[in-house]
């Protein structure tokens, strides 16, 4: 009952994860807005062929034509997507035809992608990108069916655990960060086995990781938490792979190392059941998951227990799965987008600080 992202910000965060020079919106000028303007602090150009009331009835082909000829113009790009809107696709506009008249030397890739598209579920739009850069040899098919395979599982988990149950959910800001630093602090410091547990989407995982980011030995030496993340450098599209590669570096130039890869960054839904296993083998007294908590299966598990979330609404759920503290992060994607290591989480910094009152004390 509550908005939720659309399949065409999905397809424009595909695009951008294949690394594609620009983008190029079929619709009017202020859709999307806000995520195509976030995706220029990744790098990416977009454009807007910026639809009008008369284009809805006459159709806007050459204004896509002439758009495609400026931006090739003005970025000589290698690699250039086209991104359909609810305006274009609805009147039926053809993408392909408008590519093949503007005849440019770079490869272009049209998603026919609009909000309401098959179920309407965000993944749909990052599914046709998908497809369509296999069809126009991006990528291989098989590293394509992979990533289908993904995006399906996580539409699953989100509308069974997540907050697309089709409820509305009341935004939470979740627990005091004090509070839960805190208990993670006694913990390590009473010798409790600690689990840290990285289950993150893409990007957002350049803020996930700072949770990580404290020395446990000036807390207690002889008790060093276990850290599992989904940071396997070798899976995923470019972009996908280097944000990975840079957080395990930027971590182990801490001395901050990982005890077991679940996977990599765009396999959250199936990374969290290779973490579970990990733990139902060797068993801990407290775990702090964080990324995309709702995907680990918490409600398997007889322990003291810890989400860290990027959605407020996604709170009351993780509650309601088990978890016995909820904190919410804000802002994730906008503070990643652009960046290339690891930046300050609000809870990242709250277990910092917490440590240096114990040692006030």
């Amino acid at each position: 009952m509550h908005p939720r992202p659309s399949p065409i910000a999905a397809s424009l965060y595909t695009l951008r994860d294949m690394d594609a020079d620009v983008i190029i919106m079929h619709g009017p000028h202020g859709c999307c807005f806000r995520t195509a303007r976030l995706l220029e602090g990744d790098g990416v150009r977009v454009l807007t062929t910026s639809m009008a009331e008369n284009d809805f009835i006459l159709g806007a082909g050459e204004k896509l034509e002439e758009t495609l000829k400026q931006a090739d113009e003005m970025f000589n790009p290698d690699l250039v997507g086209i991104v359909g809107t609810c305006a274009s696709m609805i009147i039926g506009e053809d993408l392909k035809s408008a590519i093949e008249n503007a005849d440019l030397d770079c490869t272009v890739i049209p998603a026919e992608s609009h909000g309401g598209f098959g179920e309407g579920d965000n993944t749909e739009g990052a599914i046709i990108v998908l497809e369509a850069a296999v069809e126009h040899g991006v990528i291989e098919e098989k590293e394509a069916n992979r990533q289908i395979k993904m995006l399906k599982l996580a539409t699953e988990i989100e509308k069974t655990r997540g907050m697309a149950q089709g409820k509305y959910i009341k935004p939470n800001f979740g627990d005091s960060k004090e509070i839960v630093a805190k208990k993670i602090i006694k913990a390590i410091k009473d010798n409790k086995k600690v689990a840290f547990v990285l289950n993150a989407k893409k990007e957002t995982s350049y803020l996930f990781a700072d949770i990580l980011n404290f020395d446990y030995k000036k807390i207690n030496p002889n008790n060093k938490p276990i850290i599992i993340a989904n940071l396997d450098e070798n899976i995923g599209l470019p972009r996908i792979k280097k944000h990975a590669t840079n957080i395990k570096n930027e971590l182990e130039n801490k001395d901050i190392n990982i005890d077991f890869i679940t996977g990599g960054l765009d396999e959250y839904p199936v990374s969290s059941k290779k973490a579970e296993k990990y733990l139902k083998e060797n068993p801990v007294d407290l775990m702090v998951v964080f990324g995309v908590p709702h995907a680990f299966h918490i409600e398997d598990f007889d322990v003291g227990s810890i989400a860290v979330t990027d959605g407020p609404r996604l709170v009351e759920p993780l509650k309601n799965l088990g978890y016995d503290n909820v904190v919410a992060e804000l802002d994730a994607h906008s503070k990643t987008l652009g960046v290339d290591s690891i930046v300050d989480s609000d809870f990242g910094l709250m277990i910092r600080s917490a440590i240096e009152w114990e040692d006030e004390e």
